[in-house]
């Protein structure tokens, strides 16, 4: 590939030839189809899965939109590019297909910056043992729980016995705000909205989870497979966040991770640093790529 100076309008990009984004194409579609296929047969056979349509279902990204490829921004893409042309976010003209810099959330890529750069500056917190998930069903009736359709491994007074041993410690509002109402004066600190950007710290899956949420959300300017491998990481984290759960999810494969034992709390631990290295890496990759956006001059 090679480096071209596009207009003021523009921005540098880097020259991918049709024959490369092709093969680049056909590598995202095999890759993401093993996630896309099975949720969508689940859907129309009416079925659910708690592990691997959470990130479907939770997050706004539709599976249509995790399977199209595209660049991302910087990039110029050569040859026959009229399937682009119908693509938001993005402009075709004689030269090729690329962002058009007008298209560019700022605001959206500001705030994701803030949080993701806010969240890389802290040291990983190892403390909370994954215990929101027990926190959301603390003091509950067992048919208000949200997988009400799951068992529990413990009964309520153990849950509530994990739940009540030490101080909860979540940093993260949005496994903050589904705790029961019991179980927030639990926790050290009160998570808000307004105080996310200095709340959140590498080590919490949740924050790890949602690398790939900034991805969509700050769509065009991170491309398509930067995007499936946060992606392919919040698979990984959301299976352990249930694994971790008082469900019990064997009959679906996962094997519990009982934190309610000093084992289990240390296996949990150390899926935390996993991630909480991998997802340093990509957050990297995803604030590297909505810095250099920012550059971009966008004209009046």
């Amino acid at each position: 590939m090679t480096q071209t100076t596009m207009t003021q309008t523009t921005m540098t990009q880097t020259t991918m030839p049709e024959v490369t984004w092709r093969e680049r194409q056909a590598v995202h579609a095999a890759r993401v189809d093993p996630w896309i296929t099975p949720r969508l047969e689940r859907r129309r056979q009416g079925e659910r899965h708690p592990v691997d349509d959470f990130l479907f279902d939770y997050y706004s990204w539709r599976p249509a939109q995790l399977a199209r490829w595209h660049p991302g921004a910087g990039v110029l893409l050569t040859g026959d590019v009229v399937q682009f042309g119908d693509l938001r976010g993005y402009q075709v003209d004689d030269v090729g297909a690329r962002v058009d810099p007008a298209a560019l959330p700022t605001e959206v890529i500001r705030a994701c910056l803030r949080l993701m750069e806010g969240t890389a500056s802290r040291p990983p917190a190892y403390a909370c043992f994954g215990r929101h998930e027990w926190a959301m069903v603390y003091r509950q009736p067992a048919d208000a729980v949200r997988h009400a359709s799951w068992p529990l491994r413990l009964s309520p007074d153990a849950i509530a016995e994990v739940v009540e041993s030490t101080p909860l410690r979540c940093t993260h509002i949005d496994a903050f705000r589904f705790y029961t109402a019991e179980a927030k004066p639990l926790n050290v600190i009160q998570p808000t909205r307004s105080s996310q950007s200095d709340d959140e710290q590498p080590g919490c899956l949740h924050a790890t989870m949602d690398l790939y949420k900034w991805c969509f959300r700050s769509y065009p300017v991170i491309g398509s497979e930067l995007t499936a491998d946060c992606f392919a990481l919040a698979r990984e984290v959301r299976a352990v966040d249930m694994r971790a759960s008082p469900y019990d999810f064997r009959e679906l494969g996962y094997a519990p991770i009982p934190i309610e034992s000093p084992e289990g709390r240390a296996e949990y631990v150390e899926h935390q640093r996993d991630f909480a290295e991998h997802g340093g890496r990509l957050r990297a990759r995803v604030i590297e790529a909505l810095r250099a956006a920012l550059d971009v001059s966008i004209p009046a």
